[in-house]
């Protein structure tokens, strides 16, 4: 995280914030995320049935690629100067472009989109994120994120 003064965030509008490193998917993540979230479907924890799929194997749940963004904004959002706490806001948008399959490396590019300060002391940032999977051409993801830092 880069700490910035309110007055330098016009500077980061459009522009790329960070980058985190890669992380693996394998299958013990993709099975803990099953049981966390009750949502044991095949395409995600039955390997051999998960070969006779279009995928070839088994894939993360689009929910657990999602949840991978709080992790990979620690290297890559921006906090402002004086910030007592942050919250996580939602999303306006997001799209699940590609499976990650079970192995694979991915991670999250953000580019700040906004930040406006919605009442005193509160700011709302928007990013643009994308989440690269290691060595394919598509996303496995891509969001607009909200979050709010209260000052």
């Amino acid at each position: 995280m880069k700490a910035v003064k309110k007055e330098e965030l016009k500077d980061y509008i459009g522009k790329e914030t960070g980058m985190s490193g890669w992380s693996v998917i394998d299958q013990n993540r993709i099975n803990i995320f099953a049981d966390v979230t009750e949502d044991h479907q095949f395409i995600h924890v039955n390997p051999e049935a998960a070969k006779k799929t279009p995928f070839g194997g088994t894939v993360a749940h689009g929910f657990l690629t999602l949840s991978m963004l709080s992790h990979f904004a620690k290297d890559c959002v921006l906090v402002l100067e004086g910030v007592k706490m942050g919250v996580n806001y939602g999303f306006d948008k997001v799209r699940f472009m590609a499976p990650v399959k079970s192995g694979k490396r991915i991670r999250g590019i953000f580019t700040l989109m906004s930040a406006d300060e919605k009442a005193p002391g509160q700011w709302q940032f928007k990013y643009a994120v994308k989440v690269e999977i290691e060595g394919e051409d598509k996303p496995a993801l891509m969001a607009e994120w909200l979050s709010m830092q209260f000052v």
